[in-house]
């Protein structure tokens, strides 16, 4: 057993690099309470392990005197002399091996157990002192489990969790596949220090260029703004100090193989570049790409803009579930309002109509009416579509979402009751 301790200790220094020494302390302590425990309360107990052999013995510090009270702390000046101390008379202290029969089986379990919580303890010291300065950096792990929705990387030495919300909706992980992460933090719990994996920062994204894009690290580009919705869509705002560099260009690369390799990273999310531009009219109609805007009217004071385009220019501006909007918002900072000119041919007339046909629904104002319409909802039917974080992301909408979320949900239930009690009236000939 002690050749074996040896060699579990000499395994853990190059595997773990954990030091020898503070695995034999940590086994002398555990060797301590067995010893106190096999041996009794003797006096300075003490435990030695032989660091060549492994030999583990116990030894006490006991007093001579002419009649003994406590054996655990007392012998006599006879017992003394037959345990090697020739001189040893009465008042002296000698330090005498008390190792007691069987005392191996007792340690080693002991040890045993002091080995594995210390290991424990030296790896996630380890782990806080390796990661703490790799906040910001990508790693490539294998996923081994799932613990509920968080998924548990292997990262060679350590593991690391991907949270449920820092997955990318879209994906999907199998246990054994290999997946790059962006390090988000690493904190320390109840249970020690935890790497935390995103995928689904925007962080992520710029991490990814900065890896393809060299003038993203020398400096000559800067990345002004980023805005994403993992899995779908995101937006990235760039621009160049050397007017010589074409800030898009550059991000884009060669026939577009840098964001290709992006973009194939990040299971075919869409990636807009655009040009920053300190015009704040310029920088929105980019970031409505690629919608064409006609016309802005901008309040400087509560940071909105109103943009104006054609009828058939709206649903590319608001974009899909009003994403393409929410991003260019996000993006710029900007609170954007987005509304289509009237069209002589009767446009302005069917907006009124849908307008009032949401109104008429109970629970939907007219204000809110106007810029779900606005927004590209012209019906109940396309609202059915909708989810709540969708309306509540709409400026004049906000905490409204809801309401008018339950409100179209009744609307429709009293229609489909009504056309029921309708085909119910009809005679069966």
């Amino acid at each position: 057993m002690n050749a074996e301790l040896l060699a579990t200790l000499e395994y853990w220094e190059k595997e773990k690099g954990i030091s020898k020494d503070v695995l034999l302390t940590a086994v002398q302590d555990a060797l301590m309470a067995a010893a106190k425990k096999a041996v009794g309360p003797a006096r300075e107990l003490r435990v030695n392990i032989d660091s060549k052999s492994g030999d583990i013995s116990a030894w006490a510090r006991l007093m001579v005197t002419d009649r003994v009270v406590s054996k655990h702390d007392q012998l006599t000046p006879f017992d003394a002399r037959r345990k090697g101390f020739s001189e040893a008379k009465v008042g002296d202290e000698v330090e005498v091996e008390v190792t007691p029969a069987g005392f191996g089986r007792i340690a080693a379990q002991y040890a045993k157990q002091a080995l594995m919580s210390q290991l424990r303890k030296a790896e996630k010291a380890m782990l806080y002192d390796e990661f703490k300065d790799r906040v910001g950096d990508i790693v490539n792990g294998t996923v081994r489990r799932f613990e509920k929705s968080d998924v548990v990387l292997d990262l060679g030495k350590f593991e690391a969790v991907l949270p449920n919300r820092e997955r990318v909706p879209t994906e999907e992980y199998q246990i054994g596949e290999r997946i790059r992460c962006f390090v988000k933090d690493v904190i320390q719990t109840i249970h020690g220090p935890e790497i935390l994996l995103t995928r689904a920062d925007p962080q992520f994204v710029l991490k990814l260029f900065r890896l393809e894009v060299a003038e993203l690290n020398d400096g000559t580009i800067e990345v002004k703004s980023i805005a994403r919705e993992p899995g779908f869509r995101t937006k990235m705002a760039v621009f160049s100090r050397d007017p010589k560099v074409d800030p898009v260009g550059a991000c884009v690369g060669l026939r577009g193989q840098r964001v290709k390799n992006i973009v194939r990273e990040l299971n075919n999310e869409k990636v807009d570049i655009i040009p920053w531009s300190s015009d704040i009219k310029a920088y929105v109609a980019k970031a409505l790409d690629p919608a064409r805007v006609k016309a802005f009217r901008v309040d400087e004071s509560a940071k909105r803009i109103l943009v104006t385009t054609t009828p058939d220019q709206l649903p590319l501006a608001v974009g899909k579930r009003g994403q393409n909007a929410r991003l260019a918002s996000r993006l710029t900072g900007w609170q954007i309002d987005i509304e289509a000119e009237a069209e002589v041919s009767g446009f302005e007339a069917k907006v009124h109509h849908a307008v009032h046909e949401l109104a008429c629904i109970p629970g939907i104002t007219e204000e809110h009416a106007r810029v779900l319409v606005n927004m590209g909802f012209h019906s109940v039917d396309d609202l059915m579509d909708a989810e709540v974080a969708d309306l509540a992301a709409m400026p004049g909408i906000g905490d409204a979402a809801r309401t008018i979320f339950e409100a179209v949900r009744g609307e429709m239930v009293r229609r489909q009751a009504g056309a029921e009690g309708l085909n119910s009236s009809v005679p069966v000939e």
